[in-house]
């Protein structure tokens, strides 16, 4: 059940970045994840100069616009442009005249530092974003899960040492709470409560960390005579990493108090465990309906070392005291406590069929 935390949870480094293990590439060649891109991350690295970038009131956004020297910055808009080409049209060059490069901008603040790049075609002024940062295996696992687990679509490629992701649509969860949620009736703010213990529930069963506000977007969507809302993760670098079984639960974030004040007031005990066993429900059923890839990737992630031992220990002995599952305690790696937590999900839907 969702209670007030007493305090903030805190996570005390930045995590490392874990290499692609072969049996990953070989995954996502299997699944068409991979690509051939005429840029490397390390090919943006070179820029000569940035400004900073402001919000509209003037805020810092610890993104800088990135500029290159004239001899490389048309080759490098015409990589990006045929990078977009690959990842929303299988590399279909038909439209590379009508597409330009508006925007390249590098993130200073986070574990991935990635550029955010925006491509527009200059036939109808529409443009798009995308991110490339530097792959990390942790932050694939992530996207999989993702597109495994929740009812979001995730759309990424990768190439070498490099992770291309598409741009997640919605509004940023602290710019929502700060800005938007005091305006919401009652009734979506309701929905909204519903909403935050869904998530919680998908990112602690899918062992997704740090989820707090600026990692998450919630996504408004017009239905006939109101307003539907949905809350997407859109950071994925804390995947099965962190030993603290708080971190893979959004409601222990000081960010997040006003979701958890929102649920505290709008929902009883009995609703919050009927969504909760919703959220385990829609989950057993993806990983029914997929359960060959399933079983592909969580046979890589146990294989794979992406945390710590000493957080592995850690995790498996708080998930053992959770559950009363005697299995988690010979759990080595994350991929081999991920698949216990899932496999129990799995067991207990079909014991409801």
């Amino acid at each position: 059940m969702i209670k007030e935390p007493k305090k903030d949870v805190k996570i005390a480094f930045r995590k490392p970045a874990y290499p692609i293990i072969p049996e990953l590439m070989g995954y996502l060649e299997k699944y068409n994840r991979t690509t051939k891109s005429p840029l490397l991350y390390d090919d943006l690295l070179r820029f000569s100069g940035g400004i900073s970038v402001y919000d509209k009131d003037g805020n810092d956004t610890l993104w800088l616009s990135v500029f290159y020297a004239e001899t490389e910055q048309r080759e490098i808009e015409a990589g990006l442009n045929k990078i977009y080409t690959l990842l929303h049209s299988d590399g279909d060059e038909d439209t590379l005249p009508y597409l330009t490069v508006d925007s390249i901008e590098f993130c200073t603040f986070g574990n991935s530092k990635p550029f955010r790049i925006r491509v527009r075609n200059i036939l109808n002024d529409n443009y798009t974003n995308f991110y490339i940062k530097k792959a990390d295996a942790s932050r694939i696992y992530g996207l999989e899960m993702e597109d495994l687990l929740s009812p979001n679509r995730v759309n990424y490629l990768v190439y070498k040492d490099t992770l291309i992701e598409e741009h997640i649509l919605g509004i940023p969860g602290d710019v929502f709470i700060k800005q938007h949620l005091d305006k919401c009736t009652e009734l979506e703010k309701s929905q909204i409560a519903k909403e935050f213990v869904k998530f919680n529930e998908r990112c602690m069963v899918g062992l997704l960390g740090d989820m707090r506000s600026y990692n998450y977007v919630v996504i408004p969507t017009h239905d006939y005579d109101h307003v539907v809302y949905r809350i997407r993760a859109i950071d994925f670098d804390q995947q099965c990493y962190e030993g603290n079984l708080k971190i893979y639960l959004p409601q222990y974030f000081k960010e997040n108090f006003r979701m958890v004040k929102l649920v505290m007031d709008k929902l009883k005990t009995n609703s919050i465990e009927q969504y909760r066993k919703e959220v385990r429900s829609v989950i057993a059923k993806r990983l029914l309906n997929s359960h060959e890839r399933y079983l592909d990737l969580v046979a890589i992630i146990k294989k794979d070392s992406i945390a710590p031992k000493e957080h592995v220990v850690e995790l498996r002995s708080a998930l053992q005291k959770l559950t009363y599952n005697s299995k988690f305690r010979n759990c080595q790696t994350m991929g081999d406590i991920a698949e216990i937590g899932l496999d129990f999900v799995v067991k207990n839907y079909r014991k409801t069929e």
